[in-house]
């Protein structure tokens, strides 16, 4: 899979990305081009939720975005996404430590059972831009808060209860 296949669309009030959601959208643009939304929806979460983290209290507006995003590529009228709060950002060059620290956090949001936008910056340059040295480095909501090292599950839920709480008290 390339880089390419890396896409950025925002579900509900976040912002995610989706690994192989361009490929998804062309394979099944192939073969559902016709077919209802519901059925187009059912297959492109079908076919994204073995490589991303989709939590089961949100499919339905992750089906939303899907359909958006299908109907966009196939020049069809869609409806303009919403901005939003929870952003959580990995950084590292896609070794094993930051893979293994992504799926971390996505199994951290899933026993919270909080929805967030998560992004894994695996391009030299880009994590170049952010100024960071030691990898993998993460970043929730604008604020950094780790680099070179793994964080346990208990601080991670510390961290990311924090953030979310600080989203709850801004609204």
């Amino acid at each position: 899979m390339s880089q390419d296949d890396y896409l950025r669309i925002r579900v509900a009030d976040f912002e995610v990305g989706l690994i192989g959601l361009k490929s998804a959208i062309e394979e099944v643009a192939l073969t559902h081009g016709e077919k209802s939304d519901g059925e187009v929806q059912q297959e492109l979460l079908n076919r994204l939720r073995e490589k991303n983290y989709i939590p089961a209290s949100s499919r339905e507006v992750y089906g939303e975005a899907l359909i958006r995003e299908f109907r966009k590529f196939l020049g069809r009228p869609h409806e303009t996404p919403s901005h939003g709060p929870l952003r959580i950002t990995a950084l590292g060059p896609g070794c094993s430590q930051c893979d293994r620290m992504v799926q971390t956090v996505m199994g951290v949001l899933n026993s919270m059972g909080l929805p967030a936008s998560v992004e894994h910056v695996t391009d030299i340059e880009e994590i170049a831009r952010y100024g960071f040295l030691q990898m993998p480095a993460l970043i929730i909501n604008n604020k950094v808060v780790c680099m070179g090292t793994i964080p346990s599950e208990t601080k991670l839920k510390s961290w990311i209860a924090e953030a979310a709480s600080c989203q709850d008290e801004s609204k």
